[in-house]
């Protein structure tokens, strides 16, 4: 495959990959059939857009895309069993995992139970002292005391935790790969279950809790009862959706684009207050849920105490929503710190070990179990290879993964762990957690962590979308493109080059940013920002000065500031032109 604009080794070391012929043709198809901008043309043909689905696209709805709950085995069940536990005022308990999805799972259920006046227990175990999903002696004491037990993004490997909560009934609502058998709940609601199509595999826990409140509000309807406002509670689905790294294909997208509109109304205290703590000062995007709002709810379960998100996230008061953001805030601050130690350890590591494996990996003493997850994802992206990185504590290694596209990171987990070479592993496609002897070195086999993956490791190809001028960089086209939204995992967001540039000034800001302008010489100029340009090659490269003229490579965003908004291009990439 020729290279975009001829690029084979950008500045960063990648090869621009653009268009193919055919997808050019077609666009240019779209476009007429359509009257719609070529560059948003473009963004529909590469998602596999036809014109004749081109409106329907550009306008999800829910209702065209929700699926029927029934198509999920149990969930009958299911709602029938919370339903009951609801009318009969029997005391129910929530398990949850500690991160965002199940933070939000959880503020899904107690928010639909409060409707009703009734308040759960919500119980989140300590990510070090108790580690992932239900455990023995938690699920004993709250059989004890509880009448139903409901077990959100976790529960679908615990056989023997299930078991020990008789008397109590047990429903799960889960997403994470389920095994060949299943625990002995009343209900496993479980897109990935083994015995499920995996058609509806990419939902986060939140969507497969909202699902069964679906479930429930249908059940309710059918005897004359009233339930709470679903769609009202969407920001917590997108939220989780995002922040889970599920793809923002098909209902995850419709679920997203309308939870940020619900989000925009800043009617949950908990979300405004996280939103005000975090500087977000207008309509969120699914950047800000993944980048901003997300890490400070998963903080608490991170490095502080476990039950703060949900709390957060299911709080009707503004004092306390107040309160649980701050320190969310400066747990999320604290957070960054300890990560930024483990990952230039972790990196230096791997790279002493050599990059030219399968999988990355690193372990060390006392790594915090809370940061291993993110250090993985930056080990992941800086080598393009799926990454495991172990946090030791006495006998034991507490570890996080995860993988790149083509690589089913869970499944493999989960075959290493049947082999008996961990303690425990599980997880989904694109992230897994596992346990193991402080005494059994990772042996991972090229054939389980790369099927089919003909080329990974180094610098990945960056994509490109087409080829832009800046005059044609408008806020009108930006405004376009955010219609084929929101953009996230399996949706990037549109990237274009601009061709043959003459940079016109550059300055550092800050510690390692490069702000910059540049144009095209006819007069049409724009200005771009490259975060963390100089802890690489694009800094040094371009404030350099001098006659030459640059491919430039980002993407368009507006830039607000002092109540004005102006295009800039946020800077990924640069070659010579």
């Amino acid at each position: 495959m020729t290279s975009f604009l001829n690029v084979d080794t950008s500045l960063t070391g990648r090869r621009w990959v653009g268009p193919s012929l055919e997808a050019d043709r077609l666009a240019e198809a779209m476009a007429q059939a359509t009257h719609l901008p070529l560059p948003l043309a473009r963004v529909l043909v590469a998602r596999g857009v036809t014109p004749e689905a081109a409106a329907g696209f550009l306008e999800p709805t829910l209702r065209d895309l929700l699926p029927d709950p029934h198509r999920l085995k149990d969930m009958e069940k299911a709602a029938a069993r919370f339903l009951r536990a609801l009318r009969s005022r029997e005391k129910i308990a929530i398990f949850a995992d500690y991160d965002v999805d199940g933070g939000s799972s959880a503020a899904l259920l107690i928010c639909f139970l409060r409707a009703f006046g009734v308040t759960p227990t919500l119980y989140i175990p300590d990510r070090i002292d108790e580690g992932y999903g239900p455990n023995v002696p938690a699920m004993q004491a709250l059989g004890r005391e509880h009448g139903l037990i409901v077990c959100v993004d976790c529960g679908t490997l615990s056989h023997a935790p299930v078991a020990a909560a008789a008397p109590a009934d047990v429903v799960i609502l889960d997403h994470h790969l389920g095994g060949e058998t299943l625990p002995p709940a009343v209900a496993c609601v479980n897109p990935n279950r083994q015995d499920e199509p995996g058609d509806l595999g990419h939902l986060c826990a939140a969507s497969v809790v909202f699902l069964m409140l679906v479930e429930a509000n249908r059940q309710l309807r059918a005897e004359g009862v009233k339930g709470p406002d679903l769609m009202a509670m969407l920001d917590l689905v997108a939220l989780a959706t995002v922040a889970d790294v599920a793809p923002l294909l098909g209902v995850n997208r419709a679920l997203v684009r309308q939870g940020l509109k619900v989000m925009a109304r800043r009617e949950r205290p908990g979300l405004v207050a996280l939103s005000d703590v975090a500087r977000l000062d207008k309509a969120p995007t699914a950047y800000h849920l993944g980048f901003l709002l997300g890490p400070r709810v998963n903080a608490g379960g991170r490095i502080g105490a476990a039950d703060l998100g949900a709390r957060l996230l299911s709080t009707d008061s503004a004092a306390e929503a107040a309160a649980l953001a701050e320190r969310l805030d400066r747990l999320n601050s604290e957070r960054r710190e300890i990560e930024n130690r483990v990952r230039d350890a972790a990196l230096t590591q791997a790279e002493a070990r050599g990059l030219d494996g399968p999988l990355v990996w690193a372990a060390g003493e006392g790594w915090h179990p809370g940061v291993v997850g993110i250090v993985a994802a930056r080990l992941k992206e800086a080598t393009n290879r799926p990454a495991v990185v172990i946090g030791l504590e006495g006998g034991l290694g507490k570890g996080s993964a995860r993988s790149v596209a083509g690589v089913d990171l869970g499944a493999a987990v989960q075959r290493v762990a049947a082999e008996g070479l961990l303690l425990k592993g599980g997880g989904h496609r694109m992230a897994a957690g596992l346990t193991l002897p402080r005494a059994v070195e990772p042996r991972w086999k090229a054939a389980e962590c790369s099927p089919g993956r003909a080329r990974h490791g180094g610098p990945a190809d960056l994509r490109l979308d087409g080829l832009l001028m800046p005059g044609a960089a408008t806020p009108a086209l930006i405004e376009d493109l955010d219609r084929a939204g929101p953009y996230g995992q399996a949706a990037p967001s549109p990237r274009f080059a601009f061709p043959a540039m003459a940079i016109l000034n550059a300055r550092r800001i800050g510690e390692s940013h490069l702000r910059l302008s540049f144009g095209d010489g006819l007069g049409a100029k724009l200005d771009a920002i490259a975060f963390g340009a100089f802890d690489g090659p694009l800094g040094p490269a371009l404030s350099a000065g001098g006659a030459g003229r640059f491919h430039l490579a980002g993407k368009l965003e507006l830039d607000s500031w002092g109540g004005r908004s102006k295009v800039q291009l946020r800077l990924d990439d640069a070659a010579r032109a």
